[in-house]
């Protein structure tokens, strides 16, 4: 139904799209309509051009699973990385997180998500069959669980474990300086380097 407040119906619609975005209500939509209204239209082509590239053309990276413009990504292919270290994170927003860090040399695995049966999300719904695929290489030599500390990512480390423990693997997870139930993504940068270099030996039941 056409809202008769706006005097346009493509202020409307654009307004409409915007309002989807997650965390963008109505009125901050109208703002970011509004503020692209008064922007030069080159300008504006280039905003769009950017997103529609972005959801048209950005890949995933064949060895970790993270957001490449390549078929393989920049950090898996730098070979002064050690490749023998793989921190596992939920999504590409926790290795942009740790990469501003500077404390982190190794390589990543993406898995897209987090166990959560609540959800509909089960194991085969992540890239644990690419990470496995890693694993069997034997060129791996240590996991890093980099999971938030919530009972989705704890749910997610175990099962890695446990999937993965037959494998000459030391398995360890980032330090408890990030509180319980806070999310990687929101710790500050100093919290989460710390984290990350002191990390802890992974095992539930173990000392």
């Amino acid at each position: 139904m056409t809202n008769h407040s706006y005097p346009s119906k493509l202020l409307e619609e654009a307004v409409e799209q915007f309002s989807r975005l997650p965390g963008i209500g109505r009125k901050t939509a109208f703002r970011l309509v509004f503020h692209l209204l008064r922007r030069p239209v080159d300008e504006v082509d280039s905003f769009s051009h950017a997103i529609v590239q972005l959801r048209k053309n950005v890949k995933y990276c064949k060895q970790c699973n993270s957001i490449s413009d390549d078929e393989i990504c920049m950090v898996c292919a730098d070979h002064s990385r050690d490749q023998s270290v793989v921190c596992v994170v939920e999504s590409i927003k926790e290795v942009i997180s740790i990469e501003a860090t500077g404390q982190f040399s190794g390589v990543y695995h993406v898995l897209g998500g987090l166990i959560s049966p609540i959800d509909g999300v089960g194991p085969s719904d992540l890239s644990i069959e690419l990470l496995e695929s890693r694993l069997s290489s034997g060129t791996i030599k240590e996991l890093i669980l980099a999971l938030s500390p919530t009972p989705e990512g704890d749910t997610t480390a175990f099962y890695l474990f446990r999937k993965f423990e037959k494998y000459s693997l030391t398995f360890t997870t980032i330090a408890r300086g990030i509180p319980i139930g806070d999310e990687i993504e929101y710790t500050d940068s100093l919290t989460l380097g710390k984290s990350i270099l002191h990390r802890v030996p992974f095992g539930y039941g173990k000392d």
